[in-house]
């Protein structure tokens, strides 16, 4: 039995109250259970009671009462407590508790998706930097927590579509391509050009494209250089993601919104709906009118687009391509953009509640990074990935909350010791499939699965933390907080650990001698290798919704 299982027996029970006229109450599409911190008061406890008496008209103790002798008939439910003012706490048989082991490999890599979040469209933007450049550390916490967080929206059922948005238009790609062009002809960085040797790399490529770049006029050559540089940059940036593990399903360019008209039809959208206002010979927005602090710039008195105009230009873009709901994932220098952002949603007719959600990252630090000698002044991402290994970078950055800080030791992030947090869920992974192939070695099969065996109190803590990791997910989902999969994940592994050391797959007798020999094996022993698979899955899932992989070996 899941908790959802539990969840739903429990509102059938609450609607069996009501059918029989002994209450009168909205029975709840959902009811909350969760493990009761001491392990003494049962597997599992709710507090609906609470939630529902005054609702009733009934003290809470009197519903609990009432809920728990209905509950107590319910196939699986061995013994229904009530506690203080109308906690129910829930113990299972081992029989109903087991089940879960068998519900868990048969799902296999569906076990903890759902569809918490079915119906919901969302057009989900992080990263995005300027393609002047390599990524560096800025971007790395949005690059993993930004992947990560679509993964747990797709678990949930939500339709999601990952987009970087590419600022490809306006001053600083012109003084890229002057840094090129000058390295080319051997002359000094421009005045806030582009320092490093990856300037020089790109010019040595351009030249390979183009050998007779330097023949041309300056004028000539810089669009040819602009582009060339650009697709070569933007290359490298989509590598490093790769190699990161992040995808994009869209690569939006700013450029576009430029060429195509959009930015002029975006004013004239936001005109008719009555938020524009002329005055100084701009064009003005007035997101006063929806909480901003102060009004923005859309067109220029010498009729040039601010960039503000393009953040409304591509905000309209989303909206019309179906997205119900836009987070923008930005760093911690962003906190001004919120209320614009939600501003701008406010004039396009959205609900700057539901329709636009913004997070902001906090800093990351990482203890011994040395500056890219490539990029010059920089701590590059791809540096990092080298150093540290994308897995353990990736769960690092998961395991907290955005809005908090993060200095990374890389002495613990690289130690094979149960102080890294990745190496302790990853080795967890790796001895759950040692210990099938040592099974299958030994001749233990899963040909007999009976969950009513599994009655050690390791087995049966192990058995709630796996029970536990679908609503994790759908809680993870509905937070956009990642970190709530990697800390859950590290009970598992540690319920895991405690059961390995207490109960054997394998079975060994003693010889004569003293010697450990193979024992007879049982159903107990079979019904185990289900446990032992069950927890594989369930750390393999929540890895993979961290994009981090699930060694086999370790």
């Amino acid at each position: 039995m899941t908790p959802e299982d539990l969840s739903t027996a429990l509102a059938a029970c609450l609607q069996d109250a009501v059918d029989t006229g002994e209450i009168s109450v909205e029975v709840p599409t959902t009811i909350k259970v969760e493990r009761p911190k001491n392990r003494e008061h049962g597997d599992w406890a709710t507090n609906v009671a609470m939630q529902l008496g005054k609702k009733a008209g009934l003290a809470p103790r009197d519903l609990a009462a009432l809920l728990a002798e209905k509950l107590a008939q319910v196939p699986g439910v061995a013994r229904v407590d009530i506690a203080g003012p109308g906690f129910l706490n829930i113990t299972l048989d081992a029989a109903a508790a087991g089940e879960l082991a068998r519900t868990v490999v048969e799902a296999g890599a569906a076990y903890g998706r759902n569809t918490a979040l079915a119906g919901s469209v969302v057009n989900m933007e992080f990263v995005s930097a300027n393609p002047t450049g390599p990524l560096h550390i800025g971007h790395t916490r949005w690059a993993a927590l930004g992947d990560a967080i679509s993964r747990l929206l797709r678990a949930s059922g939500a339709e999601v579509t990952a987009e970087y948005y590419i600022n490809d238009a306006g001053h600083q790609m012109n003084v890229f391509a002057q840094s090129v062009y000058n390295r080319l002809h051997g002359l000094p960085v421009p005045e806030g050009g582009y320092p490093g040797e990856y300037i020089q790399d790109l010019a040595t490529q351009v030249r390979t494209e183009h050998p007779d770049i330097t023949a041309l006029t300056e004028g000539a050559a810089l669009p040819v250089i602009r582009e060339a540089a650009y697709r070569h940059q933007m290359q490298d940036i989509r590598d490093t993601l790769g190699h990161f593990g992040v995808h994009f399903d869209v690569w939006f360019s700013e450029k576009e919104l430029h060429e195509s008209g959009a930015i002029g039809h975006a004013v004239q959208r936001l005109r008719e709906q009555g938020h524009i206002e002329d005055r100084e010979g701009a064009v003005w927005l007035r997101t006063t009118d929806f909480g901003d602090d102060k009004d923005r710039v859309l067109i220029r008195a010498n009729g040039e687009p601010t960039y503000f105009a393009a953040d409304a230009a591509y905000y309209l873009s989303k909206k019309d391509r179906g997205f119900i709901e836009k987070i923008y994932l930005l760093g911690a220098d962003h906190h001004g953009y919120v209320g614009r952002l939600k501003a701008i949603a406010a004039c396009a007719g959205d609900d700057p509640a539901r329709n636009i959600e913004v997070l902001i990252g906090q800093l990351i630090s990482v203890n011994g990074a040395k500056l890219s000698k490539r990029a010059g002044n920089i701590i590059e991402l791809k540096d990092l990935i080298d150093w540290l290994g994308a897995d353990a970078l990736r769960y690092s950055l998961a395991r907290y909350p955005a809005d908090s800080p993060i200095t990374i030791d890389p002495e613990i992030l690289t130690s094979k010791t149960n102080d890294n947090p990745v190496f302790y869920v990853q080795y967890a992974h790796a001895r759950s499939r040692g210990a099938a192939r040592t099974a299958e070695a030994a001749g233990v099969d899963r040909s007999v699965f009976d969950a009513a065996l599994l009655t050690h109190a390791t087995e049966s803590d192990l058995l709630a933390r796996l029970g536990e990791f679908p609503s994790i997910v759908a809680q993870a989902a509905e937070f956009r907080e990642p970190h709530r999969v990697a800390r859950h994940l590290e009970v598992v592994a540690g319920a895991y650990h405690s059961w390995y050391a207490a109960c054997r797959i394998v079975p060994v007798a003693e010889g004569r001698t003293g010697d450990v020999q193979p024992g007879e094996i049982t159903d107990l022993n079979r019904t185990r290798l289900w446990l032992n698979e069950a927890t594989a899955q369930v750390l393999a899932n929540g890895l993979d919704l961290l994009g981090v992989s699930a060694p086999e070996r370790m």
